[in-house]
């Protein structure tokens, strides 16, 4: 069984290990940089990006985490885990600590506050159908660099990309009751 560690620190990780369990992944939840040697994948939950930022260095999972990007650990990143993966942050605190795994430009709660949360069907690359995006302050991406691939994009915005084992979504599928992207992702790290 693929095991698919979660960042379990702050935000929606309980959801995501729910989803994975679903999906016959067995999720960790990773709280110590110990918990990374044991996984296979990770996902970075939505939440809020700076406080987990500082939970990542307080914890001392930040360089560790580093590290096993650049030996190339699949990651699903979500909402706060987007912009955690970006290359770049245009509105976040200058010592906000970003993880550079995939060339976007990100600016947080780009879409509004909890009061401008809304839900939306997508056109996801690789999954047939519409998949029901939810969107809860989310990111948006202002910029993507040339090696990313856009998986979808609502009104003209990119909202899911990859580039290489790293993908990330500025909505939450988690939430979403629909486990397609969780699949797809458990499945390529099997693979």
């Amino acid at each position: 069984m693929t095991k698919v560690g979660v960042l379990a620190l702050q935000g929606a990780f309980r959801e995501h290990a729910e989803a994975l369990e679903a999906v016959d992944a067995e999720p960790v939840l990773v709280r110590l940089p110990e918990h990374l040697d044991a996984v296979d994948a990770l996902v970075l939950p939505g939440g809020e990006s700076t406080t987990i930022g500082k939970l990542l260095d307080s914890s001392g999972l930040l360089e560790p985490l580093r590290s096993r990007l650049d030996d190339g650990l699949p990651v699903l990143g979500t909402c706060a885990g987007m912009i955690l993966l970006a290359t770049e942050v245009l509105d976040g605190r200058p010592d906000q600590p970003v993880l550079g795994a995939v060339d976007l430009s990100v600016r947080r709660n780009g879409y509004g506050r909890q009061r401008e949360s809304f839900e939306a069907t997508l056109s996801v690359g690789g999954i047939a159908g519409g998949f029901p995006g939810v969107f809860i302050r989310a990111p948006v991406v202002d910029r993507v660099g040339p090696r990313v691939e856009v998986l979808a994009e609502h009104d003209g915005r990119v909202v899911m990309a990859r580039e290489g084992a790293v993908s990330v979504c500025a909505f939450h599928p988690e939430l979403s009751g629909d486990l397609r992207i969780h699949q797809a992702f458990v499945r390529e790290v099997s693979a």
